[in-house]
């Protein structure tokens, strides 16, 4: 609310000092030049003291920025009759101010809809009934019901004879978990199966996922408020503009002199030259789906040299996938897929469904299944065109088809084995897993070639899951089984080596997201709170994005700078020029608006910066999240 009024309030001096500027001008070619005197006094008032404040609100935080060359220009324009040339600087600092904060605010609105993931209320039994409650009312004894599909509100115990979790928001785990009678649940993991009774044991306010808001919390109030680029160079530019300004009145005794260099030295260049061109950054960036919450993000992009990766949904896919279909007795793969994703059409388990979207992507027609009956975390019995399919775990079976389980020692850690069986017989097994994205190796190629110097890989996961996942990848180090609080230690302690940027997709990666410099959120699936604490969301399901984005930040930086020193120089031979008398203060005005064109046309150059597109190999699945198959493939 308060960032609303302030941006309606800039708008408001912008239109007034536009208004003053242009009516002011017409009663001065009119002949009526004292109307025109007031008119660009009235104009310039209010633009002069929101600076003025703006001004003592930096120096109480102990900065100096550049506003103080456009007051003093301003103030002394005003003090010496010279209204016209403040009118025009009134103009040009209020529109830079405007644009500025329009950047801002347009970044932040875009991310609105990613913001969803905490739950509300709770469903709560009482009295032989179901009551639906507001979280601050859950208490611990209290039995909850937790519905397929929720998240889960506090922390507690599962009461119920077994539960279904997605825990990769939580704990970087890919595939659910199965829980049984009296194991613990996190809340923030969102209920992957049937409806299960929860049992609190921790209030809302104390439970997991109310922890890990508080980190993100603490960890963006620890960051520095963002400065403009202009502001590294304002003491020495301030310096320098005093300096002449009081040489040309001391040594010529007019201080008309001193108020055109102060007008020629008003540094709209940076003031203005510089949202131009971060704000071409940030367009330019969408347009290839990466949104940037603003310019001083985009602008600390540009100077990245640490990168921390998550690992599931982010180096990986994060949803399961077949990656090799093993047969038994003759029985052909096509068959075995074909049987399996018909039956597991009655599921809505993530493992049964990525089997479906599998055999959909082979263009397999999946007949209905009929007499199905689901053990929740066990496996899935029915009949397919008259013959008895079971799908489920080796275990839930091979006990089915009176066998022993088979030795599947040899299976890649971190991979998930599905049985198959048809009439009573073992018909082959389904081998599935979070496999490495595509083109994310050359990816991490290309981020090398634009400057960074060390790549990092941080997980929830086990070891030796992560070290399989990213063999090859030539990652300068990997850390695993990280706890969120100890993901943020890890980017803390990285930020020793220059800016740390930090990319994941899951709630344990927001606290981190926070902490780093930058911050980047898989935002097409991410959960909300990672898209809430980063400061750069991924809108397209692709980590290979993550480079046109760098590349485009560096572009766009290295505009701003380059805009900025053509400006400064043309602003320091106009001021020596008017400090000599060449110019008076109008025309100093004049030839800083016209400077101000020429070094935005150059800022806008950034619309048109080209990053080099990766080449990814064209994935075999039909569609984005279908699975993909490697035929031929065994475990």
């Amino acid at each position: 609310m308060e960032t609303t009024r302030t941006d309606h309030l800039k708008t408001a001096i912008l239109l007034l000092a536009a208004a003053g500027l242009t009516l002011g001008l017409a009663f001065y070619f009119a002949g009526r030049t004292d109307i025109a005197d007031l008119v660009w006094i009235v104009g310039v008032v209010p633009a002069l003291a929101a600076l003025v404040v703006e001004i003592l609100r930096s120096l109480r935080s102990g900065e100096v920025g550049l506003d103080i060359v456009a007051a003093l220009s301003m103030s002394a324009a005003l003090l010496f009759g010279e209204t016209l040339a403040a009118a025009v600087v009134a103009v040009m600092y209020s529109g830079g101010t405007f644009l500025e904060a329009f950047a801002e605010g347009r970044a932040r609105r875009e991310m609105h809809d990613l913001l969803s993931r905490v739950p509300r209320s709770a469903t709560r039994h009482r009295n032989g009934g179901l009551e639906e409650v507001p979280l601050g009312e859950i208490a611990p004894g209290d039995r909850l019901l937790i519905r397929q599909g929720d998240v889960v509100p506090v922390d507690g115990t599962v009461v119920s004879d077994t539960a279904f979790l997605d825990t990769s928001a939580l704990t970087g785990e890919s595939l659910p978990v199965r829980l049984a009678r009296r194991a613990e649940a996190m809340s923030g993991a969102t209920n992957a199966g049937e409806a299960f009774d929860l049992m609190a044991t921790r209030e809302a306010k104390d439970s997991t996922y109310a922890g890990i808001v508080r980190l993100v919390e603490e960890a963006q109030a620890s960051k520095a408020p963002m400065s403009r680029l202009a502001d590294r160079w304002s003491l020495g530019f301030l310096a320098v503009t005093l300096g002449i300004a009081f040489a040309a009145w001391w040594l010529t005794g007019d201080p008309i002199r001193a108020v055109a260099v102060l007008v020629v030295a008003t540094p709209c260049p940076l003031i203005l030259a510089v949202p131009v061109a971060l704000v071409a950054g940030l367009s330019r960036a969408a347009h290839f789906g990466v949104l940037i919450k603003g310019a001083g993000p985009l602008e600390t992009m540009a100077r990245i040299r640490t990168l921390i990766l998550d690992k599931t949904g982010t180096l990986t896919d994060g949803r399961p996938q077949i990656v090799s279909i093993d047969s038994h007795d003759g029985m052909s793969e096509d068959n075995i897929l074909r049987l399996a994703a018909s039956l597991d059409q009655a599921s809505k388990h993530p493992v049964a469904q990525a089997i479906v979207a599998a055999a959909k992507a082979r263009g397999f027609t999946l007949p209905v299944p009929s007499d199905v009956a689901e053990i929740p975390g066990e496996g899935v019995v029915g009949h397919v065109k008259g013959r008895k399919v079971i799908v489920g775990g080796d275990a839930f079976v091979a006990s089915r088809v009176g066998r022993r389980p088979d030795d599947h020692s040899a299976i890649a850690a971190g991979s998930v084995l599905v049985a198959v069986a048809v009439d009573g017989h073992m018909a082959g097994y389904l081998v599935m897993s979070d496999p490495l994205r595509e083109g994310a190796g050359q990816m991490l190629d290309g981020l090398r070639r634009e400057g960074i110097a060390r790549i990092l890989l941080a997980t929830g996961d086990r070891a030796d899951v992560a070290e399989r996942v990213t063999e090859g990848l030539g990652l300068d180090g990997l850390r695993a089984g990280l706890t969120p609080d100890q993901k943020v230690l890890l980017v803390l302690s990285e930020r020793k080596n220059g800016p740390v940027m930090m990319v994941g997709d899951g709630v344990n990666d927001a606290p981190a997201l926070a902490a780093a410099d930058v911050g980047v959120a898989m935002g097409a699936r991410g959960a909300a709170a990672s898209a809430e604490a980063a400061d750069v969301v991924l809108l397209v399901d692709r980590i290979d994005r993550l480079g046109p984005g760098i590349e485009i930040a560096r572009g766009a930086h290295r505009i701003a700078v380059e805009s900025v020193v053509a400006g400064i120089g043309l602003s320091v031979m106009g001021m020596i020029a008017a400090a000599l008398g060449y110019l008076t203060p109008v025309q100093g005005a004049f030839l800083q608006e016209a400077i101000d064109v020429a070094v935005i046309l150059n800022a806008l150059r950034a619309l048109r910066i080209a990053p080099h597109e990766p080449t990814i190999p064209k994935p075999k699945a039909v569609s984005a999240g279908q699975a993909e198959i490697a035929q031929g493939a065994k475990p």
